[in-house]
């Protein structure tokens, strides 16, 4: 899936795909904003169900809110979704292309009665909410342009209609959710939906139960923001002469705070997840534990995931970002791949930055680079803190003046002019630069502190480093004489 993938996609479901009692589910983003993390986790729980049954996961863009959906939106979703590796089996659809065959059912239900036009205002509306609330009655719509209290009633010519659906009077609207269990709501609660705005444009509630119908969809996995919007569902979808699919609806991710998850922690584009140095899979694997659970599993591979997501153990409460456990997967997976495949993310990475990977004005080799990324990936988390740490041995070094000052006194300094005569002799080799530290430390009556700290802030411009002899190894002895002689030169 690309993000031209649009292009090639079709208004109308590959019905010739489905098997009878095949387990399909969809994907329904509104191209209104970002793909954030909530967004990501539902596609994966629809996806891992999908391929654990054996079925279909179809990706299906609503982009019937014109005004607000944009093409570099759905290019973000799909250019996320790519990223990820959550391929659709089907899709994706876009409901824009999709108009005849909604039209098509609005006609066929204001026909014979499962819809009718209604030809109240806004103002004639919210005065009627407003006597509902004086009385202390739920505000909802009376039914005044029903069929039988509209009986006789001239509808005005300057009011263009909308088209409502005519919910049951009575009777329970009951469903087993996947998450939350038995479900029950009545009829004398919910009254007549707008399906189809003043200007004839279908609505999300209507569009969403065709689609679901058209597409043969067998589970729907969502978010609990959908909750209230599943009874009025169910009754469309019975109104057009189907059952509905099996609904699951997932309590929402929080902040670390525990609160609304917001942008300052973590409502961003899955994107920026991107930048910021998180690989798919660690995604993957930190989201699914995000409201499931197997076991005490807390690492596991895509294959597990399928193989384990039958749709039980799903939390009922909110799930909560952890960050540091986020990282910490992250990390799991950083590890685990081989040197090369990191150096040359890093190696991408730097250039981004406008930081050539050389050394004495030539390029280090793809083998260098794996080396020094072999080193550093312990105390990196993520692609963005490798590179850090990788770029400290290619960008001049900056240490801070005063700490530089008071760690260079006379001793440390003729130490280090000891060191440098040594070094030719010893570089590229981690246990020759040791043995030749402990040598000008016991000449000069020194504690190691005293002369790797200077070393590190003139080298590598930071006090903190691993070993200090594993991080000179990988230096050119021109390079360490040329950076610490301009530092004591200073």
């Amino acid at each position: 899936m690309t993000a031209n993938a649009s292009s090639a996609a079709s208004s109308a479901p590959a019905t010739s795909a489905r098997v009878p009692g095949r387990v399909r589910t969809r994907f329904a983003p509104s191209p209104t904003g970002f793909l954030h993390i909530g967004g990501v986790r539902t596609a994966l729980y629809a996806w891992a169900f999908a391929k654990h049954h054996g079925g279909d996961y179809v990706l299906r863009i609503e982009d019937t809110d014109v005004e607000r959906s944009t093409p570099e939106a759905v290019a973000a979703i799909l250019e996320g979704l790519d990223w990820l590796g959550l391929d659709a089996d089907e899709g994706p659809f876009y409901q824009m292309q999709r108009m005849d065959r909604y039209r098509q059912l609005l006609d066929e239900m204001l026909a014979d009665g499962r819809a009718y036009y209604c030809y109240a205002t806004p103002e004639e509306l919210e005065a009627m909410r407003e006597a509902q609330r004086a009385r202390g009655e739920k505000p909802r719509y009376d039914g005044r342009w029903r069929p039988e209290n509209a009986a006789g009633k001239q509808p005005p010519a300057d009011v263009k209609p909308v088209v409502r659906f005519r919910n049951p009077d009575d009777g329970v609207v009951v469903w087993d959710d996947m998450v939350k269990g038995r479900i029950a709501i009545g009829n004398a609660e919910l009254d007549d939906l707008v399906i189809a705005r003043s200007d004839g444009t279908p609505t999300y509630n209507f569009c969403v139960v065709v689609d679901d119908l058209d597409m043969g969809i067998t589970h729907v996995i969502r978010g609990d923001d959908h909750v209230n919007n599943t009874p009025r569902q169910i009754n469309i979808l019975r109104a057009l002469g189907a059952e509905p699919p099996i609904y699951g609806h997932l309590p929402m991710i929080n902040g670390p705070d525990g609160q609304k998850l917001s942008k300052r922690h973590g409502a961003v584009s899955v994107l920026q997840y991107q930048e910021d140095g998180y690989l798919p899979d660690a995604i993957i694997n930190y989201l699914a534990r995000l409201g499931w659970s197997h076991g005490d599993d807390e690492i596991f591979s895509r294959e597990q995931l399928v193989q384990w997501f039958d749709g039980t153990h799903l939390s009922v409460s909110p799930a909560q970002l952890d960050f540091d456990k986020f990282r910490w997967v992250n990390h799991h997976y950083l590890k685990a791949l081989p040197d090369a495949e990191l150096a040359a993310e890093v190696g991408r990475r730097l250039e981004a930055r406008g930081i050539p990977a050389t050394l004495g004005g030539q390029p280090v080799s793809a083998e260098a680079l794996a080396a020094m990324c072999a080193l550093l990936k312990d105390r990196s988390p993520t692609w963005v803190a490798l590179t850090d740490w990788v770029a400290l041995f290619f960008a001049p070094s900056a240490p801070e003046a005063e700490a530089l000052a008071a760690r260079l006194t006379e001793p440390v300094r003729a130490a280090v002019a000891d060191f440098l005569a040594g070094l030719p002799a010893a570089a590229g080799d981690k246990d020759a630069i040791g043995a030749l530290m402990k040598t000008v430390l016991k000449t000069h009556g020194l504690k190691m502190p005293q002369l790797a700290v200077p070393l590190r802030l003139m080298v590598f411009g930071v006090e903190q480093t691993p070993s200090v002899d594993a991080m000179l190894a990988l230096l050119p002895a021109a390079e360490i004489e040329a950076r610490v002689r301009t530092h004591l030169a200073g």
